[in-house]
């Protein structure tokens, strides 16, 4: 198990306002896997790398408009952090603590 396996609670600073969201990680070998859950749904995740302690993926998202978010984190101990492209409404920060 790596370090970035687990679940994580996490606050994406968009331009609506802060989400929040339940993301949920796992790994083999350099393939991440996993799902994020939060107020519009749960939805999974793809196209996901780790390396080392970096992480990318995409999540596809209906609501509140249909749009491909794009995620680069770090991973440091019991926290991550990153920045999430939004599409056609440029970027956003995020962070989180682990939960489990």
């Amino acid at each position: 198990m790596s370090n970035v396996d687990g679940v994580w609670n996490t606050v994406t600073n968009t331009p609506m306002g802060p989400q929040n969201a339940t993301l949920t990680l796992a790994t083999d070998g350099n393939t991440l896997t996993g799902n994020m859950s939060g107020p519009q749904g749960a939805i999974d995740i793809e196209d996901g790398t780790v390396e080392g302690d970096s992480l990318s993926w995409k999540a596809n998202i209906t609501s509140p408009m249909a749009m491909t978010l794009e995620f680069s984190a770090t991973v440091s101990g019991d926290e991550i952090s990153g920045n999430v492209v939004l599409g056609a409404f440029g970027n956003a920060s995020f962070s989180g603590t682990r939960a489990s």
